[in-house]
Parts: C-alpha cells; structure tokens; sequence
C-alpha cells in the first residue's frame, strides 16, 4: 500500500466511530467513511498541513450532511426509530468498559436524535473524541463562542434523558442473566421493573416456548442480549437497569439492522 492508503487506513476506525455515532447505522457511516476515501485520493495531500485533522473534519462535515437527510426520514418512521446495534469486543480494563459504554451503548445513540445535526457533531467532537474547541469551530465552521453554547445546550438537552443509573458492570451482567433465565422460566415477578415489560416478555416467551433461545453478549460496549427464534435472530436487546431490576429495554428488531450482527455469527 502506498504512504496515502496507509495514513487512511490508520485513522479509519476513528472515522468509523465519528460517523456511527453521527449516524447511528453502521451501514451508513461506512458510506459516509467511503465517500472521505474518495475525497482523500483526490485531495492535494502533499499541500495539507494537519492530515488527520482534514479527514476527521471531512468525515463529521459529510456525516452533518447525511444526518440532515435522514432525521427527516426518522421522524416519518414507523414507531421509535433506534440505532443499529453491533457486537464489540470486551474492552481490557474496567475504565475502558465503563467508558464505551457511555459513549456507545444503544440508550446514549437514541438520546442523540434529540439534538440538531451541528449540535450533535459539537457535542460529540468535544464530549466524545476530546476535541478542543477551536478544531470544533475549525470543523463546523462557527466560532469558539458559538460552539460552546451548541455543546452546552446540548448537555441540558441530554441531561434528562440519558440513563439515570450507574451499574458497575459485573452487576449489570449479573442481573442480565437473571433476566435471560426469566425469559426462558417465564417468571418475571422478581426481575422486571414494570409490569408491561414483564407481561410483554412473557408473552413473547409462551409464545416461543421451545423455539426461543437466548444468548448474552456484548452490544454496543456493553452487556446485552440476543434473541433467537427457531434458530434465526430475532432481536437485539440493550437492557438497562438500576442495580435490581430492569428500568427499560431498547429492543431492535428490524431485519435490516440485526443483518450485519446475524452474519457475524454465521461467519
């Protein structure tokens, strides 16, 4: 590979991760990362003084971009539109999961489609990939002033709707796998925090009945759940909770989204 594919290819799970968060579709930010390839080898590299600072500014400017165009399509969807889960490796140390999953778990990306394109962007290039302000006014062509009040607005926004509780993680799979032997026992009296959840699951449950298997994994950065359904996969599930029972399920369960996670594990 030639010096310009090699310095692409290095940043590109970071521009991976801008767009995905930006977006919320694994599918989409890959056609977005594509479309900064393209630029990229037609760019004057040999002219440009911060190379990586060119591709992490193309990439959150095409992401903005892309972002415009679908949350008109989002606001037409039918039901709650939710991200595209994916399956991510155990993070090596308990600050490395504590800190993904903040920042990449299912609840925390549905959270985001409350904020415009550019508040999006601001916050995340300053909360998420530690941005200063001045690479976020250089990128979203605004001023410092207007950036900050962007990222701070954003934060209030945010507050009330991000998850409310801070589960260390080996509790959270612990009440995961009481939850995953619930689906299967059919019992929910203990475990759910509601008692639509428990009446939903376990009607999902009887229904299957034999035919339904579960499996623990981890989504987006954290601990989750898959559900399969005589053999196929039927959903995705991030669960969150406040230490002893279930507080809200984010349940993906469009065919489109589970595609990627479902060859994975054919692959």
């Amino acid at each position: 590979m030639d010096n310009a594919t090699l310095a692409f290819n290095r940043l590109r799970p970071r521009l991976q991760a801008i767009a995905y968060r930006m977006l919320g579709s694994l599918a989409e930010a890959e056609e977005v990362v594509q479309d900064v390839w393209l630029r990229w080898h037609e760019a004057a590299r040999d002219a440009l003084d911060n190379p990586d600072g060119w591709l992490v500014t193309v990439t959150t400017r095409l992401a903005i971009d892309r972002y415009r165009a679908v949350k008109v399509q989002r606001e037409h969807y039918v039901g709650q539109w939710l991200p595209e889960p994916q399956l991510t490796d155990s993070p090596s140390s308990p600050e490395q999961i504590l800190e993904r999953a903040d920042e990449l778990s299912l609840a925390f990306l549905t959270v985001l489609e409350r904020l415009s394109p550019e508040a999006r962007a601001a916050f995340l290039m300053r909360e998420v990939f530690d941005a200063d302000y001045a690479d976020v006014a250089r990128t979203l062509a605004r001023s410092e002033a207007a950036c900050r009040q962007l990222v701070s607005r954003a934060k209030t926004q945010l507050k009330e709707a991000r998850p409310r509780y801070a589960v260390p993680p080996d509790t959270h799979l612990r009440l995961l796998r009481r939850f995953a032997d619930a689906l299967t026992g059919q019992d929910f009296s203990h475990l759910a925090g509601g008692q639509r959840i428990a009446q939903l699951f376990y009607a999902t449950s009887l229904r299957h009945r034999d035919a339904m298997r579960i499996e623990i994994v981890r989504l987006n950065g954290d601990w989750g759940l898959l559900r399969f359904v005589d053999g196929a996969l039927e959903s995705a599930q991030a669960i969150e909770t406040d230490g002893e029972r279930v507080v809200r399920i984010h349940s993906q369960r469009n065919p489109d989204k589970l595609a990627r996670i479902a060859a994975q594990l054919r692959g």
